[in-house]
């Protein structure tokens, strides 16, 4: 399947730390309610001793000054947290903000061990997609004497948020996390009202590759949870997971709206409409092929709830007319 590393995956994830109680005096009464807001803003203390996906325990004595990304999830996240200077190298993917262009390439699933040690960064953030294949380098790394921090899959929007704020409690950058999750749920919140009357729920097909391959996500997916979310009926609802689909089942079940998850081809919205017998589906006759940007919704990272209002947009166009 291509594209194999943007694919949705399973599991959850929290680590949670005690902030350490102030030893100051107590305050006259009239400003009990200023200090209790102000207890709600936590910080880092360092030092600091979190565990990472697979299990290993990672202390750090001080928020790291120099990072490297080996995922553009990770990358998304690390430069939204304010740690542009502190970055210094990511994957060869990486293509947001565009200042993470500028930034050294430390390769792709297939990353460069050698390179990565020759930078000496305090830490490393690793992804639990790249387990498995990429185990043998990572584990080069740690014997190097590098810190190796396995970000956890995020499985949903709670688990992203999740890891937005283990990211940055690990950089010393937890108010910045917890104010870019604020702003995701406001932003899920706005679009789930915005759709929550729609007058007919459409039906939806999302496809991910195209012919002879065409992927798509069934239940038990992030995009059944987007979907879900955008109240749309996901046509590929009665499979599991991701899986292979002929054009014939997709005219046979003749969804309301397509979604193209992939910019690779060229044309691509016009070549899905020309394909034999798509005349007939009601998406090809209403016009609504649509091309969605496949890094909003496939990178678990701060643009997460932009890419959740495109696919809104464009199964209820009507209904973010205003």
């Amino acid at each position: 399947m291509k594209k194999l590393w943007q694919l949705w995956m399973t599991s959850a994830f929290a680590v949670l730390l005690l902030v350490g109680c102030s030893q100051e005096e107590a305050k006259p009464v009239e400003d009990k309610d200023t200090t209790q807001e102000e207890a709600t803003i936590e910080e880092t203390e360092f030092p600091i001793t979190m565990t990472d996906a697979v299990g290993n325990e990672i202390t750090l004595e001080e928020a790291p000054k120099t990072i490297v990304s080996m995922l553009p999830s990770n990358t998304e996240i690390l430069f939204a947290l304010g740690l542009n200077e502190e970055i210094i190298g990511v994957n060869d993917y990486d293509n947001y903000p565009e200042e993470a262009l500028e930034k050294e390439k430390i390769g792709g699933m297939e990353f460069n061990v050698e390179k990565i040690v020759s930078m000496n960064p305090e830490i490393v953030f690793a992804h639990e997609s790249m387990l498995g294949a990429g185990d043998a380098g990572l584990q080069q790394i740690r014997d190097a004497g590098v810190k190796v921090f396995v970000v956890k899959n995020a499985a949903d929007f709670n688990e992203t948020y999740t890891t937005i704020e283990q990211i940055g409690r690990a950089t010393g950058k937890l108010p910045e996390a917890q104010k870019i999750v604020e702003d995701m749920k406001a932003k899920v919140e706005e679009v789930k009202a915005k759709v929550a009357n729609v007058e007919t729920k459409k039906t939806v097909f999302v496809e991910t590759s195209d012919v002879p391959e065409i992927y798509t996500p069934g239940k038990g997916t992030f995009m059944q949870e987007i979907l879900d979310m955008v109240n749309a009926e996901n046509i590929a609802a009665d499979q599991e997971g991701w899986f292979m689909i002929a054009p014939e089942e997709i005219v046979n079940r003749n969804p309301d709206v397509i979604i193209v998850m992939y910019s690779y081809v060229e044309g691509i919205v016009d070549s899905v409409k020309a394909r034999d017998g798509f005349d007939t589906i009601n998406a090809v006759k209403n016009d609504a092929v649509i091309q969605v940007d496949e890094n909003l919704t496939s990178r678990t990272g701060p643009r997460l709830a932009e890419g959740l209002e495109e696919v809104a947009k464009a199964i209820y166009p009507e209904a973010f007319s205003e």
